[in-house]
């Protein structure tokens, strides 16, 4: 397996009032490309009712999916991706389960399925459930198919949870015994791993240390202190960037 970035892919984030059950829509994207076309909104709208099958789709739909008051769903999106002679990936925003990947790629679940091994049904279940139970081998020929980068490798096979907890321990307590369960989590090299733990680590006492010094009392830098382990992740993977990109240069 090739070693997954430790960038998460970047595309804009999806407004904040689209709902879960849809793909993450970006509404800058659609509203660039129909005015590319030199397209007005009746145009799109009749597009996806005529040529796509989608006879509820109005003017309105497509004004509140630019505006970011809506978001298209799966079959919504295709069509409106057709209309606008480009990708479903285009008109998408970062990724954030696996059955988005999946469609920023304009893969079908079979097409998934067929590459990591498993049975059709049971890759559906694993996408509607946000839990893929795979192998070591599954889990690569995953991440090389979905092109998926460190971070969104570890959120979409369900590691998150498990990596956030070793890493507010490692923060808290004593960083050298985390390694090896981080590792186990995250496929990157050792001394990596090790100089970003130490970090969080001494960035963590550091702040503590730095709050109290201010006569803040405990109360107030316990409350530092947990925003920092709150964002602990996030931490953990800039850390991480940057020493790669300095062994880079």
């Amino acid at each position: 397996m090739r070693r997954p970035s430790v960038r998460p892919n970047q595309p804009p984030p999806p407004p904040p009032s689209q709902s879960a059950s849809t793909p993450p829509f970006n509404a800058p994207a659609a509203r660039r490309l129909r005015a590319a076309l030199g397209m007005a909104p009746e145009h799109v709208a009749y597009g996806m009712r005529v040529s796509y099958g989608h006879p509820h789709v109005t003017p309105d739909h497509v004004m509140a999916w630019e505006r970011g008051a809506a978001a298209p769903n799966n079959s919504e999106l295709t069509a409106l991706a057709g209309v606008l002679w480009c990708s479903p990936a285009e008109l998408i925003g970062r990724p954030r389960t696996l059955r988005e990947h999946r469609i920023a790629r304009c893969l079908a679940p079979e097409d998934v399925a067929r590459a990591v091994g498993h049975d059709v049904l049971a890759y559906l279940r694993m996408e509607e459930t946000d839990s893929w139970r795979g192998t070591d081998r599954q889990s690569a020929a995953l991440a090389d198919l979905l092109g998926l980068g460190l971070p969104d490798f570890v959120t979409v096979t369900g590691r998150d949870g498990r990596l956030g907890d070793l890493l507010r321990s490692a923060a808290t307590t004593r960083w050298q015994a985390y390694v090896r369960p981080v590792a186990k989590l995250v496929p990157l090299d050792r001394r990596f791993l090790e100089d970003a733990l130490q970090g969080l680590h001494e960035d963590y006492q550091g702040h503590m240390a730095a709050t109290l010094s201010w006569g803040g009392g405990s109360g107030d830098a316990g409350g530092a202190g947990q925003d920092f382990l709150d964002r602990i992740v996030e931490h953990f993977w800039t850390k991480l960037q940057d020493d790669t990109d300095l062994e880079a240069g």
